[in-house]
Parts: C-alpha cells; sequence; structure tokens
C-alpha cells in the first residue's frame, strides 16, 4: 500500500490519494528533482502480480506516451519500484465533467460543442495512431478553470496492431457508454469511441444517459437493440444538426458512424454556423440492425441438398427391386423425416418460449438481491467492522482509507462508503474509513533546509504550505545565502497544528532588481557603483531644469523592480541648472 510522504523510485514524494480506480490507484505527488507536482498511477497491489495485468498496464503506458496534444494529459515517466508498477502524469488541477454535471444538471449546446471539439481534437490524434481509448466517459475527462479540455486513462487503450488484440477484445468501459459492438462480445474499432461521445454529447445536453436499466445486461440490451432517443423530442430547441451529429456518432451499425474523430471534429466545426439551420433529420444508408439471420437456414438447406444428393446417387447403384424396396423406404423415411422436423420445430419454438420467459421474469427475479441497511460500525476496531458487515451480508473491500478524528481512536473505524443507514443489495461492497487518531504536526526548525523537500513532508501531513520570497536586509550578502534554503518560518518549532493549517516558509529573494533610483535619491556614484557592481553599461544624460536640486536623479530607463542582467544598458537623467557644464563637480555635491 502507498503511504503519504513515501517516495517511488526515490524521486516522487507522495502527497495524497487523488482517485481510486479499476486497475490503478492514482496519487498527487512531488518531483523532487523537476520541482513540480505529478500525477503518479499506481498499479493495485492485487494485480501486480497478475502478469495479464501488468502487460495491460505497461500498454497504457506504451500507448499514452506517445501521444502529444494539448488536449491529452501528458505521461512523463514509467516505471517500477520494489514490485509496483508506475505511470507518471501531468497534474491537472481541474473538475471531471461528472462533478461540473452534478453541480450544474446540464450544459449550454455552445458549452457542449466547445467541450466535443476539444475532445475529438485529442482523440483525433490517437485515432491517427490507431490508438483506441475504448472507455470515453465524463470521468475521464477533466476540464481547466480556462475551460481546456484534457482526456485522462488511457488505461484499457489499444493499439489495433499490436499483436495481443485478439487477446483483448473483451468487454469493458462502462456500460452507459458502451458500444453495440462491444455489448455483443465483438472487438473495438475506432468508431467505439466515437459511439462513446455521441453518448456522452447526449448526456451533457439533457444531463441524463439514454439508456438506463437496473443491471448492466439490461443496459447492455438496450444499446444493442433500442433506438436512440431523440434529444429534439425533449429538447426542441436544440438545432437539428446537433441531434445529426448525435445520431450518426451512435449509430447502432458502425458503417453509419464518423469513420474516426476527426471526421466528426470537421463536422462538429460547422453544426451551430447558419448554413445548417434547416439541415434536415438524417437518415442513414444501411440497415441499422445489419444482423443476417439467413445464414443458418441457407447452411441447412445446402446440408439438406448434399443429403439428398447422395441419397438419390446410392439408389440408382442398386437394381430395380432393391431401387423399388428404397423407394419405399424412402418415403416411409421422409413421413418420419416430416414428423421429425415439425417435432424439431416445435421443440425449438417451446425452447425460445422459455428463454425469453427466463430473462424477462426469472433472471431479474433471480438477480435481485436482498436490500439490507448498512450498520454503523464507526468506532468499531477492524475486524469488528468487517464481521458486523459480513454477518449483514456486505462484502468489506480490501481498499481502505484514511482520515483523521478527534474522536475515534487511531486504528478504529470512523465510517463507511455507502454511509451506515443506507440501504443497498447483499454482496455490495464497502469501504471502510480508518480513523488516524486526532493528528496534530509537531512543527521542526525547518531552516537551513531546502524548501521543496520539506515541503513535500509537510504537505504529505495535510498541511498548507506557502513559499514566499523575503528580501534581505540592507548590507547583507546575497553570496551568504543559497536559493531554495529557508532562511525563515511563519511557525515557531515546537508548536503543534493541525490537518489542514498553514505555514509559510521563506526564502530568500536572490533575484537582483533594478532599485527605484529616483524615489530612494539615490546619488550619481551610488548608481555608478551599482552598474559597475553588476556589469552594466550605464549612459548618464543631463537636462536643465530649476524644478530639481541639480545632482538629482529624475528618471530612470530601468523600471525598479525589474531583473538585473549584466550586460544591460542602463540611462538615468540626472538634473542641473541650466548653463552648467557636464563637468560640473557641483551636480554630484549633497547627495554623496
Amino acid at each position: 500500500m502507498i503511504m503519504k510522504g513515501q517516495k517511488i523510485s526515490d524521486r516522487y514524494q507522495i502527497i495524497k490519494s487523488i482517485g481510486e480506480g479499476g486497475m490503478a490507484n492514482v496519487y498527487l505527488a512531488y518531483d523532487t528533482i523537476l520541482d513540480r507536482n505529478v500525477a503518479v498511477k499506481v498499479l493495485r497491489g492485487d494485480l501486480a502480480t497478475d502478469e495479464k495485468f501488468v502487460r495491460r498496464f505497461q500498454r497504457e503506458a506504451l500507448s499514452a506516451s506517445s501521444l502529444s496534444n494539448p488536449n491529452i494529459v501528458e505521461v512523463y515517466d514509467v516505471g517500477e519500484d520494489n514490485g509496483e508498477y508506475y505511470i507518471v502524469m501531468e497534474y491537472v488541477e481541474g473538475k471531471h465533467l461528472k462533478n461540473l454535471l452534478k453541480k450544474r444538471g446540464k450544459l449550454t449546446v455552445p458549452e457542449v460543442i466547445d467541450i466535443v471539439l476539444q475532445i475529438t481534437n485529442g482523440l483525433s490524434v490517437a485515432h491517427d495512431s490507431y490508438i483506441i481509448h475504448r472507455d470515453i466517459k465524463p470521468q475521464n475527462i477533466l476540464i481547466l478553470d480556462n475551460g481546456l479540455v484534457k482526456i485522462t486513462d488511457f488505461g484499457i487503450a489499444v493499439a489495433m496492431n499490436a499483436t495481443q488484440l485478439t487477446q483483448t477484445n473483451s468487454v469493458m468501459g462502462s456500460v452507459h457508454y458502451l458500444p453495440p459492438e462491444q455489448a455483443s462480445g465483438k472487438g473495438a474499432t475506432l468508431q467505439s469511441d466515437i459511439y462513446s461521445i455521441g453518448i456522452l454529447m447526449y448526456e451533457l445536453l439533457t444531463g441524463k444517459l439514454p439508456f438506463k436499466g437496473d443491471n448492466a445486461v439490461e443496459i447492455a440490451l438496450k444499446h444493442l437493440k433500442e433506438p436512440m432517443p431523440s434529444i429534439r423530442d425533449e429538447m426542441p430547441e436544440i438545432p437539428q444538426s446537433v441531434e445529426n451529429i448525435i445520431l450518426k456518432a451512435t449509430a447502432k451499425n458502425p458503417k453509419n458512424r464518423y469513420a474516426d474523430a476527426r471526421e466528426m471534429h470537421e463536422d462538429l466545426k460547422t453544426c451551430l454556423d447558419d448554413s445548417r439551420k434547416n439541415e434536415l433529420k438524417i437518415t442513414f444508408k444501411y440497415p441499422e440492425h445489419d444482423y443476417d439471420d439467413t445464414k443458418l437456414l441457407k447452411t441447412v438447406k445446402e446440408t439438406q441438398k448434399k443429403d439428398k444428393k447422395k441419397e438419390v446417387e446410392n439408389i440408382e447403384s442398386k437394381d430395380g427391386e432393391e431401387m423399388k424396396q428404397r423407394k419405399v423406404k424412402k418415403n416411409k423415411n421422409d413421413n418420419v423425416s416430416q414428423n421429425k422436423l415439425i417435432i424439431i420445430l416445435a421443440s425449438v419454438f417451446v425452447g425460445l418460449i422459455v428463454i425469453i420467459t427466463t430473462v424477462v421474469v426469472l433472471i431479474p427475479y433471480i438477480t435481485s438481491s436482498r436490500q439490507e441497511e448498512i450498520p454503523d460500525v464507526s468506532g468499531y476496531t477492524v475486524s469488528e467492522a468487517i464481521n458486523a458487515l459480513q454477518d449483514a451480508g456486505f462484502i468489506v473491500a480490501d481498499e481502505q482509507r484514511e482520515e483523521a478524528s478527534e474522536t475515534v481512536p487511531e486504528g478504529n473505524v470512523t465510517k463507511t462508503s455507502p454511509a451506515a443507514g443506507s440501504i443497498r443489495k447483499e454482496g455490495t461492497e464497502i469501504i471502510l474509513y480508518i480513523s488516524l487518531g486526532d493528528i496534530t504536526v509537531e512543527i521542526e526548525d525547518y531552516t537551513g533546509e531546502n524548501y521543496n523537500e520539506v515541503k513535500g513532508r509537510l504537505e504529505a501531513l495535510n498541511l498548507q504550505v506557502i513559499i514566499e520570497r523575503q528580501d534581505l536586509e540592507e548590507g547583507e550578502d546575497p553570496n551568504d545565502y543559497e536559493e531554495g534554503i529557508i532562511i525563515d518560518q511563519s511557525v515557531e518549532p515546537g508548536e503543534r497544528l493541525s490537518e489542514g493549517d498553514r505555514i509559510t516558509l521563506y526564502i530568500p529573494n536572490l533575484t537582483n532588481q533594478y532599485p527605484d533610483f529616483v524615489a530612494d535619491e539615490y546619488s550619481v556614484s551610488e548608481v555608478e557603483e551599482f552598474a559597475d557592481d553588476y556589469g552594466i553599461n550605464l549612459t548618464i544624460n543631463y537636462e536643465d531644469t530649476t524644478e530639481y536640486e541639480p545632482g538629482t536623479i529624475i528618471h530612470q530607463s530601468r523600471a525598479a523592480g525589474t531583473t538585473v542582467v549584466e550586460g544591460a544598458r542602463l540611462t538615468i537623467t540626472v538634473a542641473r541648472e541650466p548653463g552648467e557644464s557636464e563637468d560640473d563637480p557641483s551636480i554630484n555635491e549633497g547627495l554623496e
């Protein structure tokens, strides 16, 4: 299990968990070498020993690392450390589309078009490389505050030219966005992603999914059999051109869909143009249910013809009497065969009735488990909680989560997910939250340490760490300080902080900046000394004026606070009395 503060490959320091998935867990970590936060996806421990899952996990890294696009989360690194397989990715501070939908309910047409344009832009790069995402859903689409959309989690991506293709054609991904061809057990294609985008587009516009059911099988059957609901029946204000894109993307027959994400992207670019206002509803070239039910009948008929021909040939090879006997026997056999055929057809019909009855009536009855209330196990030890939940008919997940608690002793259960008191089916998996106790952190003296390392340690303890640059006192030598080394802190050593509390670490401001020569009343000689110290080319201009004392610096070409660069040119303007010579030393008197 990955712990807070743990370092992976002696480089990526874990700060906190930010997500759990079916194959891997994702952590926010600090890259101690490149001084940046990253997201680290670590293959779940129970799968790290499974060669199939390891290969799939590595395939994700290889697939995603080859993609470069602003709308795809970037992959930085991949590796293995003490049996932990990991991928290091760009850390994106954004929200999942699912969270945005929960907050907003549904989005406007322009918003949806913009989002889907970005999704198809990113997937176009993947599809150009024949890489299929296979798990397009709101949870795998991030949106930043500035509106930038990023596709994440190519966890079940497949390179179409991979030799393992036939081994990975299992039905995966979320069933609500599952293409019909995958629901029927066939392999995924580029057009499988298109179908999922169409479902996602419908959900973003309406705030709900087009196909719902009590279980995954029921939903998958609807994807296979039921027509896509018309979004304009519910929301007439949506342009027909937009509905046409959804209908084409979600066609049951892949031949009726867009060939790839790039083709869909191009159609989206013009769907809100005035030229498409009066667009007619789309019609498909190919049948939506392209099932060839005649193949089996054709095979049976061909077999019957062969058998009959063989029988006639055998009859003709015998003498007349024997042929007569065979004809008599044949007539009898034909009657018997006809009777058998009637019996077989009747049996098939009865069998179909039984199957339909089983699917419609018995399977829902059998699969519907009893509903039970989740017991309250807060305060229990882990073993007590497990026993209580199992006695109630629930399954306790291997994964456990941690949280601080002022009331529950360390190591005991604080709560469950789903929450206590909620009603769930028997067999539902329950996650336990374990108390870390009333966590307080004793602050040490961090002066003299590198701020990156200290920041990582403190953030791993759920403290808010602020880094500020502190100007040096007048007369202090910058050479006495090192870049990035802490020189002060806002909380005194020995004080204790709780989770969420803030501490500020101060590092020296060693960046050389231009002073305000005018406001700070520098003399010309002081400016000359400054220029000599930092290798600046100084030019002094004089201006005849009676508004200022002679020798006063009244203007500087480099603004105060800007960075000093060796070799740069600085020009200052100095006041002088009209008629004075530039060589008159009196202009420097009084300010030196």
